[in-house]
């Protein structure tokens, strides 16, 4: 059992003040909204700790914390790691990255034997893109509506919304969105040959957790590989279990040369994100290892978390795919109770959408849940729809207490009600010991 240490005094005006004049006056004004006035101050499993003293759910964190907030055992591989050899040399050979590497391509059944680590999504994006168009030698790159791909400049073209270019006269890769109930569409853009990749979300988080047909990503997917261009799977958010598969496009049986994994992949203690992917597709990195490097690719401490958090999210799996069926069964129960709130619930697992009827009903659900001790991800690009990410160590009472969350959000929500005033400050409540198996829902 990790031991936290003693929490230091946190001083939110002070922080605050800091955050508006060093970093940004609106990340200021969001954060006092978020907590009340409060900051985060410390996290164990499913719940955070606030300056003042409460302790509140984090069913958000952009899926960041699939395993939680300092799993025990992604923590004891970090610390190990860390008292070891915390950075790479960069010239020497890297034993955890190689390690881990292997590790990676053993998870995904050897299907895709090749890893190239990146910190976050979007290095994963821009290595896998890069890749396509010089193993390929075409530019074009066929992306689908709805879909977030990340914000750097090779991302944020294959990225659909425009509010994410505001400001920027374009991006540096010739991209087309593609519709994403078209099963003709893949086939029609490459018929030309110049399309070097397919890049797809199975899910897409941002847009609501909505998923993708499956028999029109086969068909794509199809169409894409007779053309001879790279096909590459999202699953930055949506895989790693989160929607119940390590990786949806190959339990679907896609044709896929890549699959990208991020978020979780660290654990939710440090940051790493990787392309898994062909050897065709890898072949430019084979020829010339240093065709794309970063300093702090393959990061020793980020790839020491890495066998730990996949043996435990694959430990938790089972206790996943119940908390999904709750989850599920909360969410449609919230539906039919609101009907003239809630237009749809979608997603798969635990990466849920619940699509309001209106921006402004959207907004008062947020408060309110805020307000309560609820934390959710809001879609930028989707502003009806509020997004669940629990994280696999959530338990059946975890659900409960949310679902009652939401139930007064919404309630609050029917009447019309902007959200009132803050409601009491309640006491934190002490974290279990996470050295206790996690319930299993219903045996509470």
């Amino acid at each position: 059992m990790i031991t936290p240490r003693p929490a230091q005094p946190m001083d939110a005006d002070l922080t605050f003040d800091r955050i508006r004049r060093h970093l940004s006056a609106r990340l200021a004004l969001a954060g006092t909204f978020a907590g009340n006035g409060a900051v985060e101050a410390g996290a164990d499993g499913c719940r955070v700790r606030l300056s003042d003293g409460r302790s509140v759910l984090d069913f958000g964190s952009y899926a960041v914390t699939l395993l939680g907030h300092r799993h025990p055992a992604v923590v004891d591989a970090v610390h190990r790691q860390l008292d070891t050899m915390p950075t790479s040399t960069r010239s020497l050979g890297n034993p955890v990255a190689a390690a881990a590497a292997a590790r990676l391509a053993d998870y995904f059944g050897h299907t895709l034997p090749k890893v190239h680590f990146g910190l976050n999504g979007s290095d994963a994006v821009e290595v896998a893109v890069k890749l396509a168009r010089v193993a390929s030698g075409r530019d074009r790159v066929v992306a689908v509506r709805g879909g977030f791909h990340g914000k750097t400049l090779g991302a944020l073209a294959l990225t659909h919304h425009p509010l994410y270019r505001t400001g920027l006269r374009g991006c540096s890769v010739d991209v087309v969105h593609v519709a994403p109930d078209d099963p003709g569409a893949v086939r029609r853009e490459v018929a030309a040959a110049d399309v070097a990749a397919l890049v797809f979300e199975p899910v897409q988080g941002e847009n609501g957790a909505r998923s993708l047909p499956p028999d029109v990503l086969r068909r794509w997917c199809e169409d894409a590989a007779r053309h001879g261009t790279f096909v590459i799977a999202d699953e930055i958010q949506c895989g790693l279990r989160r929607c119940g598969e390590r990786s949806l496009a190959l339990a679907e049986g896609l044709r896929v040369d890549a699959v990208l994994v991020g978020k979780p992949l660290g654990g939710g203690v440090v940051p790493l994100s990787a392309v898994v992917c062909s050897e065709e597709l890898y072949a430019p990195l084979d020829a010339d290892p240093f065709l794309h490097s970063a300093t702090f690719g393959g990061h020793p401490l980020s790839c020491a978390a890495l066998p730990a958090a996949l043996s435990a999210i694959e430990e938790l799996a089972p206790h996943g795919a119940e908390l999904a069926r709750l989850l599920d069964n909360v969410l449609q129960a919230l539906r039919h109770r609101h009907p003239e709130l809630i237009r749809a619930v979608d997603g798969r697992g635990l990466l849920r959408g619940i699509d309001l009827a209106t921006p402004r009903i959207a907004g008062v659900v947020v408060m309110e849940l805020a307000a309560a001790g609820l934390l959710v991800s809001p879609c930028l690009s989707r502003p009806t729809t509020v997004r669940l990410l629990p994280p696999l160590v959530s338990t059946a009472a975890d659900l409960a207490e949310a679902a009652d969350i939401l139930g007064s959000a919404l309630a609050a929500a029917a009447r019309g009600a902007p959200a009132g005033p803050r409601r009491a400050r309640t006491a934190a409540r002490p974290s279990p010991p996470r050295a206790a198996p996690v319930p299993e829902p219903g045996k509470e």
